[in-house]
Order: C-alpha cells, then structure tokens, then sequence
C-alpha cells in the first residue's frame, strides 16, 4: 500500500448558478487527498492517513475517498469541522483562501498517529498542513519516524499565505527532505524555498530523486547521475486543480506497478524507469487540467 498523510478538506469552487449568479459548489480536494484518490483511480493499493470529521462535509470527504477504493484505516476521527478551502481563479490559475481553525486535521498530533504496518511499501505527505500547529509538528515527526522504514516521498504545495513564520517553515521542509528519498517541487515552489531552482542542491541534503514540474513545459527527475525529462502532453487546460497532486500519484504508481517501490530500488532507478514514472504523471496529470476541479484520472483513461 501507499500511504497519503496530510490534509482532506472541501474545495469551495466559483461556479454560475441556474439563475446566472455568481456562487460556490463544493467539491472534495486537498493536496494530498487528491493524491490518495488519483493512486487508487489508477488501480495502486492506496490509503489515507487525515483528521476526518463527522460532519456533513466529512461525509462527502469519506464518500469521494471510498468511491476512489482509498483505504481510510489510518484515518483520525473526530468531531470537530471540516478545512474549506474558498478558490479563486485567475486564467485558469487558483489562489485559495482557507478557513481552517480548530478543525479536524488541524488539531492532529503525534499521539493521534498509528502504528504503521510493514505492508505499507511507500509513504507520501506534503501540503498545506506542514505550515501550522499542531498538526504541522505532527506531520513532521511521523515522517521522520517512518523515512527509515520505506520509500518516503515529499511534495511541499507551497502556499505562501499558509505560511506565518517562513523561517520555520523552510526549516521543517528542509528536514523533511534530507529524510527523503523522493523530493518533488514545481518551479515556483523551488524558487519560494531556496531563491532558485538547484535540483543539485537538494541532492545534496541527501535526497535520491529529485522531481522538478514546469507546468507546460514538462517535467524532470533528477538523480546523482544525471536527470531525464519529459514534456506534458498538449491539452486545452481547464484549470490546474490538483494538477501536481495528481503527477505524484502518476509517478509512485508508475514505480508501484514496476515493482520498484523499495529504498534499494529508488536509490538506483534506470533512466528507463524514470521516463516511465515521469510520463505517467504528466499524462494523468493533463487529464486532471483538461477538466475542472480537481478529478485524477481512472486508469483506463490513460
């Protein structure tokens, strides 16, 4: 199984109502959720590590998440509310503005966190959570605790307004990543954390592969030995809702289902290999930006 932990919450999305109203409709999103339910549309064993709650919203998170076959066993119950996540879009761009105190992720801690079995053969966290208490703290630890255990992969999804004390901040990323054995970054997150986009210098900290996304210009992996790329498919973008979210699946369930989803496999993938994890997630992940909000694709739509 990959384990996806971090946040699950409600994309609140402008949508026109029936009566030509500006309005909003929500739909079940969050980095990492999106990239649970796109590992388990694209037929790997997934599941989901998250502060869910018991209300209405809840619900929807639990129904979206079940009908993707993610497995919610690691899941945090509670009562308290659902994140939402208001979204604004700007030529196909979104910028969010989060309500998220006191909710269910939120308030996750180390003590919430289970024990993880050894059938767990990857673990992916990242997003927004990383950048606030308690959760943040909580994320942290677990991550450091199980990098030496499995194949662990980070992607941050920076969110600058998340972010109240970036001196922290890029502290918690830069541990996380030299924990690492995946790192993936867009671009921009790149230059946000480290002023420039330097794949070697991450490869420094310790890092095996290192995956650095340009939207339409493709992406790229980057290892000791050099890097292979590969470009994003053309397509009539819609948005890019969880377009990286989806890549991340794309790219572990490429190694998933190469059977190359252990330390000693990662930490020596062919160029071969890496052109195919890369190709399936800019192809899975061209699929997510040629419809709205953020639904991954099925496997059989690839």
């Amino acid at each position: 199984m990959i384990l996806s932990c971090g946040e699950a919450l409600i994309d609140m999305l402008p949508r026109t109502s029936t009566a030509g109203e500006a309005c909003f409709a929500p739909y079940a999103g969050g980095a990492v959720m999106n990239t649970a339910i796109a590992l388990g549309r694209l037929g790997s064993s997934s599941g989901f590590l998250t502060g869910l709650s018991s209300d209405l919203m809840g619900d929807v998170l639990k129904e979206t998440l079940t009908a993707a076959n993610v497995n919610l066993d690691y899941c945090v119950r509670s009562d308290r509310p659902t994140t939402l996540a208001f979204v604004k879009l700007t030529n196909g761009h979104a910028s969010y503005f989060f309500y998220d105190e006191n909710t269910a992720g939120r308030m996750m801690t180390l003590a919430d966190m289970p024990v993880l079995p050894a059938t767990i053969s990857a673990y992916f966290s990242g997003g927004i959570w990383l950048a606030v208490e308690p959760c943040g703290s909580a994320l942290e630890a677990l991550f450091l605790r199980e990098a030496g255990n499995r194949v662990t992969m980070i992607d941050p999804n920076v969110r600058p307004s998340f972010v109240k004390d970036r001196a922290a901040y890029t502290a918690r990323i830069d541990r996380m990543i030299a924990a690492a054995d995946i790192v993936k970054l867009s671009d921009e997150d790149a230059v946000w954390l480290y002023g420039a986009c330097d794949p070697t210098a991450i490869l420094a900290k310790g890092t095996k592969v290192v995956l650095i996304t340009e939207g339409a210009k493709g992406a790229t992996a980057y290892t000791a030995r050099g890097s292979v790329h590969v470009d994003t498919p053309k397509i009539t973008v819609a948005d890019t809702v969880g377009a990286g979210d989806t890549f991340n699946a794309g790219f572990l369930a490429a190694l998933d289902r190469a059977g190359l989803l252990s330390k000693a496999a990662v930490a020596s993938l062919s160029d071969a290999a890496l052109t195919d994890a890369l190709s399936l997630g800019t192809r899975a992940a061209a699929i997510t930006c040629s419809r709205p909000g953020a639904n991954p694709p099925w496997a059989h739509e690839l």
